[in-house]
């Protein structure tokens, strides 16, 4: 695992970084590798390298906390924050913030609508998209029940103006009402709206606009140091054979093939 976050670490603060900054970081690091072709490196060497990379305690507890903020887990944050003496972070801000999400995902959009204005109104005050896409949710759960006369009077006076003002509202609004269009609706080409998923997405779209609006990353951090852990790897595949992490879950380094 101290391997594995050393070299996700490494990538990812000097990618924060100016370009040049980057290119010069990658050099001081994989300058070895790509200087020749298919180069074997040995576990030894290349644990070597991976440890002259140091890297904070506190880095490594900033990175787990903010996975935990951001995806909502509020018991685990809450006990890391005391075994790890994480800076203090206003856990109760994750709770109602999970509140909404679950709402969206239960489709009570109505309630998660007003809980989103409790928390702070101005998100969907300046947020016209964001609106429009928890009202279409309305509306797709109205559809989903079965009353059909409820869901048109709300397309009409909620959602027709919107599309008036705005080209890609008013397409999706025809996508939703088409849904009324077909007796098989699960299988017919709009479809998807009913599915768990369209919850989930109109869910994440709230989660991320309330992080925003408190000043956190909308997306953890640590998906992304994956991604470039596997990107990195994909590129020193071409040029080195080296001890390479296959499993992401245990964090275990494979020697290379020779």
């Amino acid at each position: 695992m101290t391997l594995f976050m050393s070299m996700c670490l490494f990538l990812y603060y000097h990618y924060s970084f100016p370009p040049f900054y980057v290119i010069s970081s990658f050099r001081q690091f994989f300058l070895y590798v790509l200087a020749t072709s298919k180069k074997v490196i040995t576990r030894e060497e290349w644990e070597k390298k991976l440890n002259d990379v140091k890297i904070r305690k506190e880095d490594m507890n900033k990175l787990v906390m903010n996975f935990l903020v951001t995806e909502g887990y509020v018991d685990a944050a809450q006990k890391f924050r005391m075994e790890s003496g994480t800076e203090h972070i206003d856990l109760t801000t994750i709770t109602d913030r999970m509140a909404v999400k679950k709402a969206v995902q239960s489709g009570n959009v109505e309630d998660a609508i007003e809980k989103v204005n409790d928390l702070n109104p101005e998100i969907l005050d300046t947020n016209p998209q964001l609106f429009f896409h928890l009202q279409q949710q309305r509306l797709i759960e109205l559809i989903r029940n079965g009353k059909v006369e409820e869901a048109l009077e709300f397309a009409q006076e909620e959602l027709a103006p919107r599309g008036e003002e705005n080209q890609g509202f008013l397409e999706e609004l025809e996508r939703t009402v088409a849904l009324l269009a077909f007796e098989d609706v699960k299988n017919s080409p709009v479809g998807d709206l009913l599915d768990i998923s369209q919850r989930l997405k109109t869910a994440s779209e709230v989660n991320a606009a309330i992080l925003t609006s408190q000043n956190h990353e909308k997306d953890p951090k640590l998906p992304s140091l994956l991604r470039m852990l596997l990107w990195a790897q994909n590129q020193l595949d071409e040029k080195a054979a080296y001890p390479r992490i296959t499993d992401l879950f245990t964090a275990t380094l494979e020697d290379p093939a020779v």
